[in-house]
């Protein structure tokens, strides 16, 4: 017995120290993640993160995730919030800040015109779609400057065309969409019934700026950049506008 009683606490001394080993690299993990993603200029995937590490840490993807899930946990009740987008993992300023952060920067962003809101949100809730589907919906013909900005941005993108005479361009949201908009996968996207008048559409539009549905007075007023977009032609003519868009 006496032996047996002796030799019992020489065990729990390699256990002790493998805890805190493990601690300690998980620890160290944790670190070189929030290091990468605060230098990131841009989301960074479970997979890039791996890949990165593997020259000073061999991780797989279930650690990636738990380091990811406990760097979350720490940071959630800082001003910055670690969040899963499209493109992978980031940092980001929480909504409570965004006004004051904003100050950094002397010029405003460009303001989005009405229209082009409006064309966004159809193309996000009903894609792909053609540029004569957008302008059956809006009632107006869609300018070529609002579609041009919106690819600019890079928010929407050609991703086939129709197979009828004029092959006309088939329209879809991008990844970066998903980026901008703070959100994963376009399922994560407020549900809207289909756009069907002007009502759902308002609603759709509410949902994309993360506002009300208290429009400013001159959300119609073209963008600074966007000359072609100073007015819809009437509905008469939007026959005409989807033509010169089959010919080009």
């Amino acid at each position: 017995m006496n032996e047996h009683e002796s030799d019992a606490p020489v065990n729990p001394a390699p256990a002790t120290e493998a805890v805190a080993d493990t601690a300690e690299v998980s620890e160290r993990i944790v670190r070189c993640i929030e290091a990468l993603l605060m230098a990131a200029d841009s989301p960074l995937s479970v997979e890039q993160l791996v890949r990165l590490l593997e020259t000073t840490e061999a991780v797989d993807k279930s650690e990636v995730r738990t380091a990811l899930s406990a760097l979350a946990e720490r940071y959630a009740e800082s001003a910055a919030d670690l969040v899963e987008v499209a493109g992978g993992w980031r940092f980001q300023v929480g909504p409570d800040y965004g006004a004051l952060v904003a100050r950094l920067w002397e010029e405003r962003p460009p303001k989005l015109s009405r229209a082009m809101l409006e064309t966004l949100a159809i193309i996000c809730y009903r894609q792909p779609l053609a540029r004569s589907d957008i302008e059956a919906v809006r009632g107006v013909s869609v300018s070529t400057g609002i579609i041009k900005t919106l690819a600019e941005f890079d928010w929407i993108k050609v991703v086939g065309h129709r197979d009828v005479p004029g092959r006309p361009a088939l329209y879809a949201t991008t990844p970066r969409f998903l980026d901008d908009f703070g959100v994963k996968r376009l399922a994560d996207l407020p549900s809207l019934p289909e756009i069907k008048d002007i009502d759902t559409l308002d609603a759709a539009v509410a949902r994309l700026r993360g506002e009300s549905d208290d429009a400013e007075s001159d959300d119609d007023a073209p963008a600074p950049d966007e000359p072609e977009a100073a007015s819809d032609a009437p509905p008469d003519e939007a026959d005409h506008g989807d033509e010169r868009a089959d010919l080009e």
